[in-house]
Formats: structure tokens, sequence, C-alpha cells
């Protein structure tokens, strides 16, 4: 068995889920999840499939993200994994769309960080262990950023 990195860098204003479903319809329905949820929401999907023609499925309406993502797909080459460019939305809008798709199985990971992604190649396949999500922290909030997170969390509308 081998193991290889992949990395996905952060793009400005774009957000990435990445996860792991069962079944060649779940390209379509993440797509009709997400517009469903967050209408005027920017978005590409890139879909491992994992039998059959093995192709990185894909959908989406921002042809940038759709392909950054179809290509991330294939680079990461791990069956029945996806991942998701989004772009106008943070991933809290649309998690909860996400993990009701019958064929979603895992959410490894829903951010704006840099994030390397742990693959394993064996004879079969290739699949994912694990992911790194951004950065180690560097200490434990105090009571001056305990009030900053509060503030942030009401100056962006999510709390009241």
């Amino acid at each position: 068995m081998d193991l290889k990195i992949v990395k996905i860098e952060p793009i400005d204003g774009v957000n990435i889920i990445l996860g792991q479903a069962h079944f060649i319809k779940t390209v379509e329905d993440l797509h009709e999840a997400i517009v469903g949820t967050v209408p005027g929401v920017k978005f590409g999907i890139g879909f491992c499939e994992a039998s059959a023609k093995r192709l990185i499925r894909h959908s989406g309406n921002d042809s940038d993200l759709e392909k950054l993502a179809m290509n991330k797909a294939f680079e990461i080459g791990a069956g029945h994994s996806f991942i998701i460019y989004l772009k106008d939305a943070y991933p809290i809008n649309i998690m909860r769309s996400i993990k009701e798709v019958p064929e979603v199985c895992n959410i490894y990971c829903a951010t704006a960080n840099p994030i390397e992604v742990i693959i394993v190649e064996t004879n079969l396949g290739r699949g994912i262990l694990g992911i790194i999500d951004g950065y180690t922290p560097k200490g434990i909030e105090g009571m001056e950023e305990v009030e900053e997170r509060k503030k942030f969390l009401r100056d962006i509308g999510y709390k009241l």
C-alpha cells in the first residue's frame, strides 16, 4: 500500500465540502440538494464513480467551480468520494441538506482552509484515510477572543 497527500489550496470566497457516497445518482442528488437549499449559490461537484465506467461524474451551475471540482476529484481518485466547491454561501447553509442525501455516507470536512487529503492506494484502488483541515492551534481562547467570536457570529447573522 502507498500513501499520498493531495493538497487543496484555498480560493478566496470559496468553501469546500469533501465526502463519501455510494451510488451513481449522487451527483444529481447533491446538485438538487444544493439548489433547493440556497437558491443563487454558485457551485461545482466532482464525484468519483467506483465501478462500471469509473468516471468522474460532475455537475454544477458555475463552469469554473465545476471544472475545479472534477479536476480535484480526479486527482483524489478515491472511490465514491465527492468534492463540492461552493461560492456565495457557507457550508453550514447546506450541510443538513447534503447529509440528508440518501447516498451520502460520510463528510470528511467543510472548510475554506487549506486541506491535505491523506490517500491510501492498494491493488484495488484508492481510499481517503483522513484529512488535515487548516493549521494546528496556537493556544486557548481567552475572554477577549470569546467576545470576538460572539461578535463575529452576530455580525454575519448566525446569532441574534
